[in-house]
């Protein structure tokens, strides 16, 4: 029996957020969490792909000389407990569940569809060149980009490009799963139109959208906020690097025993310090350089080609200025 398949389908969710990152998936959770037919863990999962170590590198321990990792091969049964247990008690709801990863990952498009459940699946696009830009700035955030922007896409660019590559992405998941199961939308018509984009969610879910509550509308979740020194920022990454998987230690299956009895105490006492003398500005980060967009508008555009009609959607021509 293959051990992805899950022993219990009524604790499988029905939908999938899965990404892009910094696209608006999580606006779309806290919208659709507000239906009183509808049930989504607060945290992102990434169960189907939390063995990729490309996408969460975070969720690996290294300590006195031993890997801790998360294996379905391991322990089959502890893994799924880890996961159903997320959704047990809300069988009788619509559950969902949303992580960022998914849309990037090919092993997840494939474990997804073994299934013995039709789980639908939402994927949210931005303009590439511009949803890496934010991605940076999360990493910046989270303790995890030690250089600029551009220093990063010379240095280490699939930190920040991956997750932009859609066309291939979307490919993999029609390889596995049938379209009519897959919702592709544009961040750029959620902001535009959040009602509409919100309606066409609701239908491709069954959902009854005059259900949802009158203050559901107009959310934008995950707002923007920039450190006050830049430079600060930089050096506390670089020097705390190895703390920042930490907030992972207590929520995988597997555990590192050491990261749990070492490592929160020490980063909440870093962070209340470190929030006082360098603390987060709730304001846009600065506009990305004209240079650099050019520069990855000229990359995206060649990988994206055919993108349009891949997802039956126009899409290029409202992303790029040039043909």
């Amino acid at each position: 029996m293959n051990n992805w398949i899950a022993p219990k389908t009524d604790l499988l969710p029905d939908f999938i957020i899965g990404g892009a990152m910094k696209s608006g998936t999580s606006t779309i959770h806290n919208i659709l969490e507000k239906h009183p037919k509808v049930f989504i863990p607060k945290k992102e999962i990434g169960f189907f792909d939390i063995d990729n170590i490309l996408e969460h590198s975070d969720f690996n321990f290294f300590a006195d000389n031993k890997w801790v990792s998360q294996s379905m091969e391991k322990d089959p049964e502890k893994m799924w407990s880890w996961y159903q247990e997320k959704f047990k008690g809300n069988e009788s709801c619509l559950m969902g569940e949303d992580s960022t990863t998914y849309l990037a990952s090919k092993i997840a498009a494939k474990r997804i569809s073994l299934q013995k459940k039709d789980i639908k699946l939402i994927f949210v696009l931005r303009q590439p060149s511009l949803r890496a830009y934010s991605n940076y700035y999360h990493l910046l955030r989270t303790g995890r980009a030690t250089h600029s922007f551009e220093d990063t896409l010379r240095f280490n660019p699939f930190t920040v490009i991956n997750r932009s590559l859609y066309k291939e992405q979307i490919e993999s998941y029609y390889k596995f799963i049938p379209k009519s199961r897959i919702k592709v939308v544009l961040f750029e018509d959620l902001i535009e139109n959040q009602e509409a984009v919100i309606k066409e969610l609701c239908q491709f879910l069954n959902l009854n959208f005059d259900e949802l509550p009158a203050d559901s509308l107009n959310i934008h979740s995950n707002k923007a906020s920039v450190p006050k020194s830049i430079t600060r920022q930089f050096q506390k990454n670089a020097l705390l690097r190895s703390l920042a998987n930490a907030k992972y230690a207590n929520d995988l299956p597997f555990k590192s025993l050491t990261e749990i009895k070492q490592r929160p105490f020490i980063i909440k006492a870093i962070n209340k310090v470190y929030g006082k003398i360098n603390p987060k500005l709730a304001i846009k980060p600065p506009e990305i350089l004209p240079e650099t967009k050019t520069f990855l508008d000229a990359y995206f555009y060649n990988q994206l080609l055919g993108l349009d009609e891949l997802i039956d959607q126009e899409v290029m021509s409202k992303w790029f200025d040039f043909k």
